[in-house]
This record gives structure tokens, sequence and C-alpha cells, in this order.
């Protein structure tokens, strides 16, 4: 929580304490941000990060970013007369967080740039976004994340895309077309099957050129979107659906909100569970084609996700150090203390690789639209870097927070939020198992991704010994069926490490990309701040945190 004192109070003197961290630029003070936007094909995009880091890191959003989780949404099923509402009301603070961000792209970019790089300019939008405040990232993510999955459908597209691509925020719930813009959601999951989806009951019944859903949805991610991509059982099989919150008569669908989730993070988004009742739909790609169709858009929610953790790990650490380096104990500030040093250092380690690996996904989402080995790359290694980014996500934020004591595990303090959340992004869009089961279908169904991915952590061949030595483990790992699931988190495992590997000895000085293969294919310890004696620390503090003196 972050106050302006207005008075001095006579019982006693404040002193030894870390002031707010506020009005800061979170672009500008990110070296290792700056270097992946450049190099990964986005430096047209540094005007507009800056501005958006600087308004992000001003006391009043961060302040809107608080405000929004600490009263969350509310579900408002019917009116005083007792008509349906089915609406769900926000607090100014989360529209007010929603609306900065539309404004500055974070939805749109990647589709709308005509630079080579937009899928790099949205990534690192939504990285410097998810340090502040996470819940609005979920309607803004499905809303970049919509277009190709509408692209199935040309005449579904021509009237949807433009909406979702125009920069304003619109809340009102109203016919999508008296908007100023719309935003999507996303609804797949059912009690039954869960991930499973092929077991959906939904069913979808043709009506003229449209379909009539009814079945229960128990995920419905933010539910006062403007329309809703989701699976249903039509005659031909599973298929996917758009379905508006209005009819094209301007009466409301048939959408019925039947509770909000009671979440343990995520507080200011709303999660729901929703009925449809001969609720109208449009059919989005061809019938029985529903998985193939709406995980064109779980491809691109996934490089989200990965971003996501990366940013909380971010923030947290961010946190950490500007605390260690304004308290002092026992005679000197916590940046000066060996072992403080040696934890800091290590966990910044992990962010730089964390958003190396996310920036490199989005380039070779960039470069996938001409580049047929960029897509095999980025169809593999976006469920590598989802799910090893958010494994390490909890254990990254629980030590920043042990770094501020017990100040960091008071709500005072933006580290229990960022703690609450730090598990979400590895369980949405595909728990762990999910997702390295999906390294195993990619593996399977498409054998030239491997030939991608080792590609790209190739180029470093003869550079360390180490990584070559675990690059020709990983080799066989990756051709070996033998008892290939039960493998499969090891192998997803081993491919992320060695490729965080090649790309800090690409991009990363020298102290980083050593302190990183020591520690993680060498002789490291099991729990950050178990750096080896000669690691040059000081480098790599300074990099992470350019306020910081070290």
């Amino acid at each position: 929580m972050s106050y302006r004192p207005h008075v001095q109070l006579p019982t006693h003197e404040v002193f030894n304490q870390a002031p707010n961290l506020q009005d800061y630029d979170l672009f500008g003070t990110d070296v290792v941000l700056q270097e992946a936007v450049e190099r990964e094909g986005a430096g047209w995009a540094k005007g507009r990060l800056t501005a958006f880091g600087t308004a992000l890191g001003s006391f009043e959003i961060q302040e809107a970013g608080r405000l929004a989780n600490v009263n969350g949404p509310i579900l408002r099923s019917f009116n005083r007369q007792g008509e349906r509402l089915d609406e769900v009301e926000f607090h100014p603070a989360y529209h007010q967080f929603f609306s900065l961000a539309m404004a500055h792209e974070q939805h749109s970019i990647a589709w709308t740039t005509t630079e080579r790089g937009g899928h790099v300019a949205h990534t690192a939008l939504g990285y410097m976004a998810g340090q502040i405040e996470a819940g609005s990232g979920c309607p803004t993510t499905m809303t970049y994340a919509v277009v190709p999955s509408l692209r199935h459908e040309p005449k579904v597209a021509a009237e949807w895309i433009p909406r979702v691509t125009r920069n304003v925020y619109d809340p009102r719930l109203i016919p999508a077309d008296q908007k100023t813009s719309a935003t999507i959601g996303m609804s797949m999951t059912e009690k039954q099957g869960g991930s499973d989806v092929r077991t959906n009951t939904t069913r979808a019944v043709r009506d003229g050129d449209a379909y009539r859903l009814t079945g229960h949805k128990y995920f419905c991610s933010a539910p006062m979107c403007d329309a809703f991509l989701t699976l249903g059982q039509a005659e031909g099989g599973l298929t996917c659906f758009l379905v508006p919150r209005f009819l094209p008569d301007g009466t409301r669908n048939n959408f019925f909100i039947q509770r909000l989730k009671d979440k343990l993070g995520n507080k200011s988004n709303a999660s729901s569970e929703i009925e449809y009742n001969h609720t109208y739909a449009q059919r989005v790609g061809d019938e029985g084609r529903g998985v193939r169709t709406i995980l064109e858009m779980v491809h691109h929610t996934r490089l989200d996700c990965t971003t996501a953790a990366a940013a909380l790990g971010r923030q947290a650490f961010v946190q950490a150090a500007h605390h260690a380096t304004h308290r002092k104990a026992f005679g000197k500030r916590l940046i000066e203390q060996p072992l403080m040093r040696n934890v800091l250092a290590d966990l910044a380690v992990e962010i730089e690789a964390q958003t190396a690996l996310a920036m490199r996904m989005a380039r070779a989402y960039d470069d996938s639209e001409q580049d047929p080995v960029a897509g095999q790359l980025a169809r593999i290694g976006i469920a590598i870097s989802k799910y090893w980014t958010n494994k390490r996500c909890p254990t990254v934020v629980a030590e920043a927070m042990e770094c501020l004591g017990g100040g960091g595990y008071v709500e005072e303090s933006i580290l229990p939020r960022l703690y609450r959340e730090a598990p979400l992004n590895g369980i949405w869009e595909g728990s762990g198992n999910v997702i390295c089961l999906d390294v195993l279908r990619a593996l399977s169904r498409q054998p030239e991704v491997a030939d991608a991915l080792i590609a790209e952590i190739d180029l470093t061949r003869g550079a360390n010994a180490a990584l070559d030595a675990a690059v020709d483990r990983l080799k066989v790992e990756l051709r070996d069926p033998t008892n290939a699931e039960y493998r499969a988190r090891r192998t997803t495992e081993l491919a992320a490490v060695t490729l965080q590997a090649s790309l800090l000895i690409r991009n990363s000085p020298k102290a980083v990309s050593d302190a990183f293969l020591t520690t993680r294919l060498g002789d490291g310890g099991y729990a950050f701040g178990t750096l080896p004696v000669g690691t040059d620390v000081g480098t790599i503090l300074s990099r992470a945190w350019a306020p910081v003196d070290a």
C-alpha cells in the first residue's frame, strides 16, 4: 500500500525504512528488457515502451493496481425489480488500469503495426503491465490472442477484428456495433473434463446461419467481455464458436453467469461459471475442428503466460533490491552484505534468463509469418517456456519476499499479491502436466520441431562444455520414446534450461551467463543465493536494477 504522509506524528521518529518505490520508469530501469527489445526487433517501439513504463510506475497507477485487487469484482445477478442482469461490477481502478493498457496498444500492437517485431513489442508491454496489475491482463491477453482464431471464419473476422484492435477501452454492456471497441473472453472447460475438452457436453444445434448452444462452462474468464470463444459439440464434432453478449437485433443473448470463482489470487479479474441455454453463437472454423481452431488463441495466450511469470519475478526482485539498497542492518546496507548480494544476484540471473526466453519466443512468433522454422521453434518453444518460467515463479517471488523480512509478508507490501498471483499462469492455459504432454505431442506430430529447437540451442555449440553435454543429453531425450510420458517433465526442463543457457551466452555479459551455467547446469545449490565464490555479483546487480549502487 502506498501512502503519502502529510504530518510527522509526535510518538516516534521513523528511520531506516525504504521509501515507497513509485514514480519510476519500468522500462528505463530495466537494462535487460531494453536490450532484448532492441535485439529481438522492436527497437522502433522504445518511445512507446518508455511512455507506458513511466505511466505504470507512477503513484497513481500503482495505487489503481492495489485498489483493483482490494476491491474485487461483484456479481449482480438481478436488479431490484428481480429482472435478470448477469453483470459484473468492477472498481473504477480496474477500468482505469484496463484503459491505460489499451491506450498503449498492449492488446493490438502485434496486429496493427507495419513494423517487424509486433509480438516483441506486445510482449514487452505485457511484461511491464504484469508487474503492476495482473488481473486485467487476462482480458487484454485474450483480446490480443483471439485474432488468429477469428481468421478461420472470414465473415466473423471482418466484423470483430476491427473492434478488438482499437486502442480505446469501452466498458459499457451494449451491443458491440454501438461501442468504440470490444474485448474478447474465452470459455472452454467443463466440470467433467477440465483440460480434456473433447469430453465437453455442451451441445450446438444449427439455427440457420448460426447455432444455439446449451450447456455449462466451469471456467469463463472475464465474463464482462463483449464476446467469447467457446467449444460445443455440433453434428460434425467438437466445434469452436463465438458467443456475443448481444443478439443481432440488439437484445441480450442467453449468457447466464452462475457465480464468480473465489480464487487464491488474481482478485481484480472475474472468473466465472456460466450457463448456455439456447444461446446464440457464430461458428469459427469448420465443424469438428474446434480444438485446432481455439488452440490458435491458446498458442498466443501461452506467450503471455510465459511473460507474466517473468513479470511477477521481475517486480518481486525490484522490490527486494530497492529495499536492500535503503535498509541497513548490522552497520551497513543490506545490498552491501555478501549473502544478500548472493541472493539478489541469483534472482537477477534467473529473471534475466526468463526475460531472454520470453522475448526470444516473441520474435519466433513474429518470424513465423515468413519462416516455417521459426514457426516450429515457436510451437515447441512456447510450451517449454510456459512450463518452466511458471515452475520457477513462486520460488522466485517467495525468495524476494524473504529479503524484506516480515514487512514483505504484510499486505501493505505488493509482495503478498505477487505471491498469490505466482502459481496462476502455471495452471492457466494448461497445467504443468498438460504442457509437458503437449511438448510430446508436438514432437510426435511434427518431428521437425525438435530440429528447430536443437538448431537454436546449438548456435552456441563449443562455447561451454557443460552446455554441450546437456544438449547431447537433450537430443537423446527428445528422440527416445521409452517411457516418454513419465519423463516428460524432465525432458521439458532440460530443454528450457539449455535454451536459456544458450540465449545468455549469446546475449548477456559473461558474469550472467557464467553464473547461470555454473548453478543451473553445473554444481549449483538447491536454493537461490548459492552462487559460487568468485561470481561477479556487482556486474549482475548493477545490470538488473539500474538505481542500485552496487
